[in-house]
């Protein structure tokens, strides 16, 4: 018999906070953490906004020199990770250690020291390529820093299954916990991709919003006048472990996971079926897991990340899952306030979907002052809406067409 999963401690480096609680202050506040780009001059590039991580200081959780020879993705990582362990009250100094493992996501890794060390390279030639390059940007790496910070010698993979990969590394340290393979995992994702070659890489494609005259108006999920996502960056880390293995050290539980699904659109490189059957299998799997029906969900968060054709799929794969109950159940898409945190998009609204069962209360999504009709949902706008959540339900869908859904739930 398969083993029950707890979450006892969240971690966040996000656009809207550095640490859970102000993250989450600024989230049912309705406060959006998008503006003009500030890590480089933007001057030359279509898209000059972006949800960056504003005030982090990595001393406050790595020494100096070991941070320089870490991409910003995985300092967050390490941050949201240390973070996540507080809270959840682990000793790791009489944790075995070889039953403690890792599985993150990310969607690009190291790219910001890709794209430097790739300058040095061009301008003052390979003699002046730093020994830290290659550990600085395989995208693995996030997840061995943390295994090397704790110490811990379980499990440790990543996923890079683009905007899904959060949410699959989630499901899969499920997985292993259920099994019997760990007794805890530490586990979500990390991404720190604003840099000019993404930034023209995305824009190419059509993907970005190009509203830069009105950056916190320009993430806008499920409205008629979206025209494209935001890109954003940060952490959010999770410690899952077994029910027992909680319980026995006197944990406090912040919520429960009660399923995971996957699916696979094999459909297009970047765009999701029309009628969204990908992620609608994704969804049915992940309830199917979970032993609920449709109607057991009290909240859904959207993936929604404000593309003309990806909102209107997962709209219609919400109505194909939920029937006329989708016009009964909260949905969010909380991407309009953090931005796109690509592969840790999953976790972090994994983290919003614990949050708001603990304190009975969904978010809005911001900006949606004229909603699609086509994407005929309960859409909750304007101010956070209050009330009794049990069951929440969190969707992820990466370009490949690679989905991930995940429920949570109330610990009983």
């Amino acid at each position: 018999m398969s083993r029950r999963v707890v979450v006892t401690g969240i971690g966040i480096i996000s656009p809207l906070g550095l640490d859970s609680s102000t993250f989450w202050e600024n989230m049912i506040a309705g406060r959006s953490g998008v503006g003009p780009i500030g890590k480089f001059d933007s001057t030359d590039l279509p898209v000059k906004i972006a949800a960056e991580v504003r005030d982090f200081e990595v001393t406050r959780y790595l020494d100096r020199k070991e941070a320089r020879r870490m991409d910003p993705c995985n300092q967050y990582a390490v941050a949201a990770a240390t973070q996540a362990v507080q809270e959840s009250g682990l000793d790791l100094e009489v944790t075995d250690p070889n039953r403690v493992g890792v599985a993150l996501g990310t969607g690009q890794g190291g790219v910001t020291s890709l794209v430097e060390h790739l300058e040095v390279f061009n301008k003052k030639g390979a003699s002046r390529v730093s020994p830290f390059c290659i550990p600085m940007m395989i995208s693995n790496m996030a997840a061995g820093h943390l295994g090397i910070q704790f110490g811990v010698k379980g499990p440790n993979i990543t996923l890079t299954t683009a905007c899904a990969a959060s949410a699959h590394a989630i499901g899969e340290a499920y997985r292993y916990l259920q099994r019997g393979d760990a007794d805890v995992m530490i586990t979500g994702g990390t991404e720190s991709g604003i840099v000019p070659l993404c930034i023209a890489g995305f824009s190419a494609m059509k993907a970005l919003s190009t509203r830069n005259d009105d950056p916190t108006a320009a993430s806008r999920p499920f409205d008629r006048d979206r025209d494209g996502f935001v890109i954003a960056e940060g952490s959010t880390i999770l410690v899952l472990e077994s029910l027992e293995n909680a319980k026995s050290r006197g944990a406090k539980i912040l919520g429960e996971i009660l399923g995971y699904g996957a699916s696979s659109d094999a459909h297009h490189i970047t765009a999701p079926p029309p009628d969204g059957e990908g992620g609608a299998r994704s969804m049915i799997a992940a309830l199917d897991d979970s032993g609920l029906n449709p109607s057991d969900v009290h909240y859904i968060n959207a993936h929604g990340t404000g593309t003309p054709v990806g909102d209107l799929a997962e709209a219609r794969a919400i109505n194909t899952v939920f029937g006329h109950a989708a016009r009964s159940i909260p949905v969010s898409a909380t991407k309009a306030s953090t931005g796109h945190l690509l592969g840790a998009a999953g976790a972090l609204e994994s983290a919003v979907c614990l949050m708001s069962i603990r304190d009975g209360i969904i978010p809005p999504t911001l900006n949606l002052d004229n909603p699609d009709e086509e994407c005929d949902l309960d859409h909750v706008t304007g101010d956070s809406r209050e009330g009794r959540i049990d069951v929440a339900l969190t969707n992820s869908f990466g370009f490949g067409g690679q989905n991930a859904s995940l429920v949570w739930g109330r610990f009983e």
